[in-house]
């Protein structure tokens, strides 16, 4: 079993202070009705079902919605207001005094107003672009350090041509980390600082005890600097002695920096990242040296891309959303030590080689947002998008180790419709399929489809109920280099570990629906939730009659309290009817400083299509 001890605090608010329409450089309290709720000042469309009541209401409307009646007047002055973790947006008259809040205030340092200047791309004395506000509001709430934000912008007396803009920020507590632990002979954890000195630095340091490794403890630690010198560039540099790779799924030694600026908004020009790094594979756990795969690789990785046609857009204050990106990348992930058991082997082993590529990738996009609540968080904003992605991939692709080499032609695509209803259903369908070209025949060909869907808030007299579906096949064939289809990731059944589950064929069904309950017990809401999962998984070269049926239910509760230092915490318990044997059938874990969000990018680094990672 697993379990999480973690810092992280949430909590109510001061009285807010709005822009004085009268004086440019002031800022005074106002008796508005709306003056202790910012969310209610802020919000673009409040929608409520017909059998909800009264204090039912949730956020459901287009991001760009409160600022249409703005659009073309020219910003005339940007306030920052900064609120603690132990303010909140729907009180801000009150604020939290209990002995957690004050502990949590002495060791947290609220954001600097600079560093959330820092993060706007709208700009004073520009006219308003009602999608480049909203789209500015959702980056800033996507920070790692920020919890919630809003852009309020306000008409100014006597200049009717003229608004003031207010940015409103909620931080999260900043300190906090987690443990895991399979017994008392298996303990990690770590602990880190999101926010150092309230300038956007992440600081953590990560350890682990296991009594059969030799030497027994393990640990690793990083430093990020967000958002450089205004750059939007983050950089991140780190060394771990205990990092499990996600590329070869074994415990190694790595030192590595990476460089990374997301496309921030539709109205940016360029993205791009870079990545080195040097990993090591030791015989920590003594296993018999015809099982233990020692290794060690270099990577280089880098990308860059541009928004083509950008400049001309924002030229004029239009609102063309639809996008063209172009990008280019080359990474060299080269093996200097191949494990023994791969050096003398005649094929290629679908990890354990090294590889070089050029790829280049066009992207089609529109991708524009709702702001709603109720997907992951208590009555958190939640940003999801709608609208399209089409990415068309193609490249150079080498591949060797020993003595054998292969170099082929790569062509992918990746397909995705967003769509949100009016009355608050999200659903997402999408494709990816791509293969390499080797004498005149397609190796590796893969296509995988798939659909996910939030259903819209249901009510069951004060309980608010949302269902999630996720819905997925994939299939792999004329397999020569490719690692072979798993279950133990995000399209097969939750909680399953094993590594031991491969085929070429994978159908799975997720299914899950959450009760957001109105009451509280002791300051917490809670949010039960039951779920099931089937994946049918067929063997490589097989019909679908010798396919296998792996399955996971069970269900769980999250639960958070605002006013003490936790985030969200969640408890779930997971059943395997049929589990291989070196995986247990039941467990239950119990996991807190959870922060859900809906992840989705403009685009993504050029690569080919991945079939065990989401």
């Amino acid at each position: 079993m697993a379990c999480g001890l973690v810092c992280s605090c949430l909590a109510k608010g001061q009285a807010t202070t709005l822009p004085d329409t009268g004086k440019s450089n002031s800022l005074h309290f106002t008796h508005s009705r709306f003056i202790n709720n910012i969310f209610q000042t802020a919000v673009n469309s409040v929608k409520r079902t017909p059998d909800a009541g009264p204090d039912d209401s949730y956020l459901n409307g287009k991001s760009e919605d409160p600022y249409l009646p703005y659009q073309g007047k020219i910003i005339r002055h940007i306030y920052i207001k900064t609120f603690n973790f132990d303010r909140s947006f729907t009180d801000t008259s009150k604020q939290d005094n209990s002995l957690a809040a004050r502990v949590g205030n002495r060791l947290h340092k609220s954001t600097r107003k600079f560093v959330i200047r820092d993060n706007l791309f709208i700009k004073e004395n520009t006219a308003v672009n009602a999608y480049k506000v909203a789209d500015n509001e959702r980056y800033i709430r996507s920070l790692g350090y920020i919890h919630d934000a809003r852009i309020v912008l306000d008409s100014v007396a006597g200049s009717p041509d003229s608004v003031d803009i207010t940015v409103y920020t909620k931080d999260l507590f900043s300190i906090a980390g987690g443990a895991a632990s399979n017994g008392l002979n298996h303990i990690n954890g770590n602990i880190y600082e999101a926010n150092l000195a309230g300038m956007a630095q992440r600081v953590e340091v990560s350890g682990l005890y296991d009594y059969n490794r030799n030497p027994v403890f393990g640990y690793g630690g990083l430093y990020q600097k967000s958002n450089v010198m205004h750059s939007f560039i983050d950089a991140t540099a780190g060394y771990s002695y205990m990092n499990i790779s996600p590329y070869t799924h074994e415990e190694e030694t790595t030192q590595y920096i990476t460089l990374a600026r997301q496309l921030v908004s539709p109205y940016s020009r360029f993205a791009g990242g870079l990545t080195i790094s040097h990993n090591e594979a030791y015989n920590l756990y003594h296993a018999p040296d015809n099982i233990f795969f020692r290794y060690n690789y270099d990577m280089f990785d880098a990308w860059a891309g541009y928004n083509i046609g950008i400049k001309l857009l924002t030229a004029t204050n239009n609102t063309i959303r639809d996008r063209r990106f172009l990008a280019i990348r080359y990474y060299n992930r080269n093996f200097t030590q191949e494990p023994a058991q791969v050096q003398n082997s005649k094929s290629f082993d679908p990890v354990f080689n090294s590889s070089q590529a050029v790829l280049a990738q066009f992207t089609f996009f529109r991708q524009d947002y709702y702001k709603t609540q109720y997907i992951y968080g208590f009555g958190t904003t939640e940003d999801l998008p709608y609208g399209y992605n089409i990415a068309v991939t193609s490249g150079w692709h080498k591949q060797w180790h020993n003595n054998l080499e292969i170099e082929r032609p790569y062509a992918g695509l990746n397909v995705s419709q967003y769509i949100a209803t009016g009355q608050g259903d999200f659903i997402q369908l999408y494709m990816r399929t791509g293969g390499f070209l080797y004498k005149n025949k397609v190796q590796d060909g893969s296509y995988l489809l798939g659909a996910t869907a939030y259903s819209r808030i249901f009510f069951l007299n004060s309980t608010k109920i949302r269902q999630y579906i996720n819905l997925n096949f994939t299939h792999l064939y004329n397999r020569v280099t490719s690692a072979p289809l798993r279950i133990d990731n995000y399209y097969g059944p939750r909680g399953f570990l094993s590594d031991s589950v491969f085929g070429s064929r994978r159908l799975s069904l997720q299914l899950e629906t959450e009760f957001y309950l109105k009451y509280k017990l002791l300051g917490f809401q809670f949010a039960p939730f039951p779920y099931g999962d089937l994946t049918l998984i067929t063997p490589e070269n097989a019909p679908y009659s010798n396919s296998s049926l792996y399955t996971s239910l069970g269900g769980g509760v999250r639960m958070r309290n605002e006013n003490l230092v936790f985030e969200t915490i969640e408890i779930r318990a997971f059943f395997f009817p049929v589990a291989p044997t070196n995986m247990k059938g039941f467990k239950i874990v119990i996991n807190s400083n959870i922060r859900f969000r809906y992840q989705s990018n403009y685009i993504t680094a050029p690569d080919v299509v991945q079939l065990n990672s989401q």
